[in-house]
């Protein structure tokens, strides 16, 4: 017995050996199939020195270029800033660049077959009920009502408390995670997991789920799909913590599912319900459900609230005018009761979309080529060529934004009446555009400026470690801060 588990331990290690063995092989033949300045320093990563983060070595080829395209050859992969290439992939050309299967293996452990990793019929689906339950009017009051109840219970006696210890630090970042966690449970799900009492519990499901989305973010940075493949098949290293975490969302969204099937859901508002109404009866398809709308609804909202209150502290003047705005459509100290009001609220409007425009939750967006295809400015594209567009890059050129591209300045977005103007889509893709225009926009829009009115109108904020630079950001699918956004929080004193 003993003689064959020593043979197949022996076994095993051959090969791993040969395998490990093949990937260098690999490696250094794919480093020297293509001898390109861009491929040689992403295979050396000798653009990290110069560069905060690996979105900011992509925005300076992108503004060196001539057509705002490049290639990444190693990676197969060829990315854009150009707004007529955007609109020709999002609407012109659609249905030749689809998510595509590359995408949905790296994501499909996590995401599985939810409405952010599918294409076709199954997208369509999805897509046409989250549409019809987003679009009523009932719905909104309640996501409303949600949030203003989250704000108003949990949101700011917290910052109270913070800001009575004058010493205390706070990491933003944090807490406007498990704001959004909280707020789209009760909205999506209709449970309430408490992530912002006062007591900040630990949640193993949100720190599950943040490992998750980085881990899966990170399979796209290999150079080939091998590297994770056989890590997961031997269960080892990063895939190894990746089946962790899913084993244990899999374990808390089932339990979400039950829950709401225990609970009834025929007089319930929440989306789950509805979902679960109809004739989705499978499990394991609720489940995916469940996980597109956490990510959704909690990374992209916790993401631009953090990036919006780091330019919030480095720009204060901003902030006092976002009040004085406040007071003069609100009436001073007057609370928000309805979200019609943010209709009037054009410089609140105006300064999330430019802390968006500089600091997007959805940094880049990639797409699969499924036929050869030539894009408006001329790069040929040929077929199984992942094709990126890149928010991030798009907000920092001159040719779309001027030469102040790179200051916080709400004002472009304000016209000469005053009122907030929106911009070309494909020009601002952070919502994406086109036939896949974010269905949550206005929702998560109503909830970012609800909280930013409720928080700026009775608190100063101040970052522990002031820094002028550009932050460094943590592998996931979607921006956040390195280390958080740790700050003071001050009480602003009562004018009545």
């Amino acid at each position: 017995m003993a003689s064959t588990t020593n043979f197949l331990i022996f076994f095993l290690f051959i090969i791993t050996f040969i395998f490990f063995l093949f990937l260098l092989c690999y490696f250094v033949r794919q480093k020297f199939l293509c001898k390109c300045e861009i491929c040689q320093c992403y295979m050396t990563s000798s653009w990290y020195p110069q560069f905060t983060n690996l979105c900011d070595w992509y925005t300076h080829l992108l503004q060196k270029s001539p057509t705002k395209t490049i290639h990444i050859h190693v990676l197969g992969n060829t990315i854009t800033a150009n707004p007529k290439n955007v609109e020709y992939m999002l609407k012109t050309r659609f249905d030749n660049f689809p998510k595509g299967k590359n995408f949905s293996t790296i994501l499909g452990d996590f995401l599985g077959r939810g409405i952010f990793n599918v294409d076709g019929d199954l997208w369509r689906f999805q897509r046409k009920m989250a549409s019809l339950e987003l679009r009523r009017n009932s719905i909104r009051s309640f996501a409303f009502e949600v949030m203003n109840t989250e704000i108003q219970n949990r949101l700011i006696p917290l910052l109270a408390r913070v800001a009575n210890n004058k010493d205390e630090i706070l990491d933003l970042q944090d807490v406007f995670r498990r704001f959004s966690f909280d707020s789209i449970c009760k909205f999506s799900f209709g449970l309430d997991p408490k992530c912002l009492e006062l007591s900040l519990p630990i949640s193993q499901f949100a720190i599950s789920f943040d490992l998750a989305s980085q881990l899966s973010a990170k399979r796209a940075m290999h150079v080939s799909s091998i590297v994770w493949k056989m890590k997961r098949f031997f269960n080892i290293g990063s895939e190894r913590k990746l089946k962790k975490a899913i084993k244990l969302i899999n374990i808390l969204a089932q339990e979400v599912i039950r829950q709401r099937r225990k609970l009834g859901f025929s007089n319930h508002k929440d989306l789950l319900s509805r979902f679960m109404q109809g004739d989705i009866v499978n499990e394991t398809y609720l489940r995916d459900i469940v996980i597109s709308f956490l990510l959704a609804g909690r990374d992209t909202v916790a993401s631009a609230s953090t990036s919006l209150f780091w330019l919030l502290a480095e720009n204060p003047r901003v902030a006092q005018r976002i009040r004085e705005e406040a007071n003069g459509v609100l009436g001073l100290n007057q609370q928000l009761t309805s979200c019609e009001q943010l209709r009037d609220l054009h410089y609140l409007q105006a300064c999330v979309y430019e802390s968006m425009r500089l600091y997007p939750p959805i940094q880049f967006d990639s797409k699969f080529c499924l036929e050869d295809d030539f894009l408006p400015d001329a790069t040929f594209v040929k077929k199984g060529t992942r094709v990126t567009y890149h928010p991030y890059a798009m907000g920092r050129m001159e040719e779309l934004w001027g030469v102040d591209c790179l200051e916080f300045k709400p004002q472009r977005w304000i016209n000469k009446d005053g009122v907030f103007s929106q911009e070309n889509p494909y020009k601002y893709p952070v919502f994406q555009a086109g036939v896949r225009v974010c269905l949550g926009k206005e929702m998560a829009l109503v909830e970012l400026k609800s909280m930013i009115l409720s928080f700026l109108r009775r608190f100063h904020v101040e970052l522990a470690h002031p820094s002028h630079h550009i932050p460094r950001f943590s592998p996931g699918l979607t921006a956040s801060f390195h280390g958080g956004l740790p700050v003071f929080i001050r009480e602003i004193k009562s004018t009545t």
